[in-house]
């Protein structure tokens, strides 16, 4: 698939030119200013590319819940983050990225820190690309520290055109 980069992803190639030690953190100014929640919850974009969002977040007291774990609240930013993210990779200049619906199964304690990897497929790429208006199933997998995988994910993104028409 050959998609020109959209304005989110010309905006994060930009921070190529800079040294490698300092895009990490640029990255996370970035899109901490672009999206305020994702910078109160302090969540770590370890990667960004059309395919594939790793994001992380620190288990620290200000997203704890009362058993010193991830929030249920954090633990599902995480997830929406990186799979709105992945989206917003990849959907055109002229649409706008709207989440749909959420499903989140809470299937055991998390241990420590979280990571969310959010993926798309070639096909709901060019989807995308070629249509002005749809939905996409987005695969997300939670990591805790173990290795487990605490929470079962469904997120549906849909786009639109971002103009309104005119009456």
């Amino acid at each position: 698939m050959s998609a020109k980069p959209n304005r989110l992803a010309r905006t994060l190639a930009k921070l190529d030119a800079l040294p490698a030690f300092l895009r990490p953190a640029a990255r996370n100014l970035a899109l901490r200013r672009a999206v305020p929640f994702t910078g109160t919850a302090k969540l770590d974009y370890l990667e960004m590319t059309p395919t594939r969002v790793e994001i992380a977040i620190a288990n620290r007291r200000p997203v704890q819940n009362h058993i010193q774990g991830v929030h249920a609240a954090a633990t599902t930013l995480l997830a929406e983050t990186a799979t709105g993210m992945v989206v917003g990779m990849n959907v055109r200049d002229d649409c706008l990225p709207l989440a749909k619906s959420l499903t989140v199964h809470f299937r055991k304690r998390a241990t420590g820190s979280l990571r969310a990897v959010a993926t798309l497929t070639p096909e709901q790429r060019q989807l995308m690309q070629d249509t002005d208006k749809g939905e996409v199933s987005v695969a997300v997998t939670v990591t805790d520290e173990a290795g487990e995988h605490p929470v079962e994910c469904e997120f549906i993104w849909a786009w639109i055109p971002s103009h309104r028409p005119k009456h």
